[in-house]
This record gives C-alpha cells, structure tokens and sequence, in this order.
C-alpha cells in the first residue's frame, strides 16, 4: 500500500471514518449481479460525532461503483401543494427547500454512472397492507391523513391520498424518475420493511448509500437504521433532506436526526460536498 494512502487510512480511522478499503477492487463479481465497472474512488468531507455532543469534519472515501443514491418518498403528497401534507395543514416549505439541491445530485449522478432507487410510500387501493385495524400505522394514517379518501389533484385528475398509482405518489415533477431509475412502493416508514430494496441493492453490488428524501426523522431515519443493522454505510446529504414534525423548536426534529445519524448510524454531509467530488 502507498505510504499516502496508509497515512489516510490512519487519519480516517482515528476520526471513525474509515468507510471502507481503500484498496481498490471490482465492484460486482458473482454473475447476477450488474456488470463489472471500473472501480472510483471518490473523497469529500462529511460530519461524525464520536460522543454524541461535538461534530468533527474528516473526509471519507466511497467507491463510486459501489453507490447507490436513494431518493426517499418526494412525492406529491408530501412535498407538494394540494398533498396529504398541505391539505392537513402541514408546512412543507423545508421538503421543497430541499427540491432543488436533490435535483443537482440526481444530475451529477447520472452523468458519473451511479443509480438512483426512488422509494415511494403508497398503499394498495384495498388498504390491505395499511395494517390490522388497531395498528398505529393504519390508525394514525386514516385518523390523521385520510389515507384513501378521493381528492382532485391539482391538475385537475380524480386522485386517492397516498394510493398507489395516483397523483399524491407521483414523485414532484422536478424530480421525475428517468428509464434507467428503480422505483419501489413501500408501505412503512423504512423503506426495507417488506419490499425488494435489500434484494435490488444486493444485485447493485451496493455498498455505499446516499440519502436523499424526506422526512428526515422518519421515513429516512428509519430506512438508514435498516441500512445500518444490513451492514451498508449510509451517507445523509443534509440540505437534500428536510423535516416538518419540530421544525418550529429551538432545536428542530431534523436537527437531532442528523446527530443521531452522525453520531451512531452513518456520516452526514451535503450536496455541493458530493456533486464536487462526483464531479472531479
């Protein structure tokens, strides 16, 4: 090994960073995989909290090949005016503050190669998969949302409030899924539970995963701790992600998911860090 890349990995270590070998090596092996691609390896800089209290800034190196950029539930029924969210009421300023950052990064991927899963949160048209009649799931989501219940959508089409193959589970215009994209329904806030993202990751050859996505204390939280306990490491671009729930506190929901990634689950950065170095 290079004396400058044994220093790094010493550096990157002390900081909890070392992300992954940085010996280079073939992305896909076994046949039903994707195809072989040369592998990249690409630094940029990235928060992590040793103690739970105090953030360090260190660089952290993902093989491109190995990535896989996960768009979270930015969809119309969240992120949009006439959704579920505004409809209850609900300020979505911070989700479409974010709009635009994801919107770079899905670019610069694409130009670098690097695929793009789209989740989506939707249920059956039959609520079958909502959950037993008791469940918080189904409880929460009818009482509070309305989950089901027939709406005009703003351009003019007969929609359901977070159903499948409607409207409100369109993802936002700015962000639309291009041919090559993967796109999965998920019917909690982890975007594992009972889909085939694990099955399609595996198949990608993924190790590395870069969120993108609301809302940051749910259904992203919740899908980077699934990816944590698999064993992928997880990266947060924090100005393409936002939070509605605590957003008026003086330390915000979106605020204490970003330590609790930073400090236990992964690293946190932001999208000019990675386009930058996507881009080099």
């Amino acid at each position: 090994m290079k004396p400058e890349i044994d220093e790094q990995r010493r550096r990157l270590t002390l900081a909890g960073l070392a992300a992954y070998p940085l010996v280079k090596s073939n992305a896909f092996a076994s046949s039903g995989e994707r195809s072989a691609s040369p592998s990249r390896v690409v630094e940029f800089d990235a928060q992590v909290s040793r103690d739970g209290q105090r953030s360090v800034t260190a660089p952290i190196n993902i093989d491109v090949s190995k990535t896989v950029i996960i768009v979270c539930d930015m969809q119309n029924d969240f992120g949009a005016k006439g959704g579920m969210f505004d409809r209850a009421g609900i300020d979505i300023s911070m989700i479409q503050a974010a709009v635009g950052p994801t919107a770079k990064v899905l670019a610069s991927a694409r130009h670098a190669g690097v695929k793009i899963i789209y989740l989506k949160m939707g249920f059956r048209p039959d609520l079958s998969d909502l959950g037993a009649a008791d469940s918080v799931n189904r409880v929460r989501h009818l009482e509070g949302f309305k989950v089901g219940e027939s709406v005009r959508a703003p351009d003019g089409r007969e929609s359901r409030i977070l159903i499948r193959d409607n409207w409100g589970t369109d993802i936002v215009p700015e962000l639309k899924p291009m041919a090559d994209d993967v796109v999965i329904y998920k019917h909690r806030f982890s975007g594992f539970y009972q889909t085939e993202l694990d099955a399609t990751l595996k198949t990608l050859g993924a190790k590395h995963l870069v969120f993108t996505g609301c809302t940051t204390s749910v259904c992203v939280e919740s899908t980077i701790r699934d990816a944590m306990f698999r064993d992928y490491l997880p990266v947060l671009l924090a100005d393409c992600t936002g939070e509605p729930v605590g957003h008026s506190f003086p330390r915000s929901n979106h605020e204490a998911s970003l330590l609790v990634i930073k400090t236990l689950l992964g690293w946190v950065s932001g999208s000019d860090q990675f386009i930058t170095a996507l881009s080099a």
